[in-house]
């Protein structure tokens, strides 16, 4: 998976948390990618647990719950051997 990847998922994310998506193409002419990418963003997105709706009076999608993606490496400590163990992890974690 291309690093673009995640930093599209990344900018998904913190556009739908300050509510400044706007329009599905929009939105999808500022990330460069077709609406039919951006909506496979989306239900990815969906998929892992992400509570996204749309507001159609604001023209936003937003979270219906406080939250947010983390997209992080995590070093595994438990049993590594010299050579270091990375884990890629997503977790849609609630933002405190």
């Amino acid at each position: 998976m291309p690093k673009r990847y995640f930093e599209r998922l990344q900018t998904i994310d913190y556009l739908i948390r300050i509510k400044g998506t706007g329009k599905p193409a929009q939105l999808a002419k500022r990330l460069r990618i077709s609406e039919r990418t951006l909506y496979e963003f989306l239900k990815l997105m969906k998929d892992l647990g992400a509570p996204i709706e749309y507001d159609r009076y604001k023209e936003s999608y937003y979270y219906g719950e406080k939250g947010g993606f983390s997209i992080k490496f995590t070093k595994s400590i438990a049993g590594a051997s010299p050579a270091a163990i990375l884990c890629l992890m997503i977790i849609a974690h609630t933002c405190m």
